[in-house]
């Protein structure tokens, strides 16, 4: 950045300038360019580029403060201030609040403190619990360290558990909503964007680019929309119901399994990279005792359903998997039962 405002300073500086803020309203300094092409350079844009009359030159510049800090008390400063008996490594402690869609980030700081106290391993499980009602903003328990668990009632935007490395986010709709979870909304866009570790669970749908870059959490939702899984690394996605187009795009590690009741995955996810295969044995269990954990933390009626209808369900589900890691698994065990034959 520092040689991009390098090159920033030299280029206004040619042109007379001793500031971006010189530059605003300064069209005549603007020459429309040649292209070659008849058709654009036919295009008369002077008209675009003349200035008023009538407005003097301060206020054709006129620029406000952007993005000002938020006046009074946020929700991440209460948050630092009580959890401080468990920084202090006086126990554990559980929090109460509201949350408004205008708080962004919440919960990032804290975990900065934890970060810079305890290290990668931060705290104990459940040190920090914190319960929410509301419409939580962005980047909801973005970078959320080991130790602190987020409970939220409501709904959050997008880049829920941006970065997290650990511990327990949860949301769902409230007990009394008489709509079904699983058809709505919950969440937005790029959810678990870059997680390395922890558990994030979604009782209801989520928007596009749902875990893109997802390297070590995991998660279980009830719903995506188009490119889920992109880039994905590592980790666990259990998704409990349909995806949009261009599933698993660039996964080369992790795995995803996959609720298709329609049949249609072998239609929207990306055959570059994965591949589609039903669940063995171990597939099951794993996949159950995430569906389990998913229906004791948020209450959700789709995994419910599941649970109660495991043999009927097990069949429609997928495991997604990046070609290159199931031919490793495949020829391990190929070598694992070679070996005991040649013991044999």
């Amino acid at each position: 950045f520092r040689y991009v405002a390098h090159e920033i300073r030299e280029l206004l500086a040619s042109l007379g300038l001793r500031s971006l803020e010189e530059a605003v309203g300064r069209t005549d300094l603007l020459r429309q360019r040649t292209t070659g092409v008849a058709e654009a350079d036919a295009l008369r844009l002077h008209k675009l580029l003349a200035l008023p009359a009538n407005f003097a030159q301060q206020e054709i510049r006129h620029a406000g403060e952007r993005n000002p800090l938020p006046v009074g008390e946020t929700l991440n400063d209460r948050l630092l201030q009580d959890a401080q008996p468990a920084l202090e490594g006086r126990g554990s402690v559980e929090l109460n609040y509201t949350i408004r869609n205008c708080e962004r980030t919440v919960g990032a700081r804290l975990s900065g403190v934890i970060g810079q106290m305890y290290g990668d391993h931060g705290l104990p499980s459940d040190t920090i619990r914190i319960n929410l009602r509301g419409s939580a903003g962005q980047s909801f328990g973005a970078f959320n360290a080991p130790g602190v668990s987020f409970h939220l009632i409501g709904e959050a935007n997008d880049y829920v558990g941006k970065g997290m490395a650990g511990g327990t986010i949860a949301i769902h709709p409230s007990r009394e909503a008489a709509y079904a979870w699983h058809e709505n909304v919950i969440a937005g866009n790029t959810i678990l964007y870059g997680a390395t570790g922890g558990e994030l669970y979604l009782a209801g749908r989520v928007g596009e680019r749902f875990a893109v870059r997802n390297s070590g959490a995991t998660v279980v939702v009830e719903g995506v929309g188009d490119h889920g899984c992109e880039y994905m690394t590592g980790g666990t996605a259990v998704i409990l119901g349909s995806t949009g187009y261009n599933f698993g795009a660039g996964m080369t590690g992790g795995v995803a399994f996959v609720l298709d009741v329609e049949e249609r995955l072998p239609i929207r996810y990306n055959r570059q990279l994965v591949q589609l295969d039903r669940l063995n044995q171990q597939d099951q269990e794993r996949l159950r005792e995430l569906v389990q954990r998913h229906a004791d933390l948020t209450g959700s009626p789709r995994a419910a359903e599941i649970l109660a209808n495991w043999a009927a369900y097990v069949p429609l589900f997928w495991r997604v998997m990046p070609r290159e890691m199931v031919a490793r698994i495949e020829a391990q065990n190929a070598g694992t039962r070679g070996g005991r034959h040649g013991d044999l």
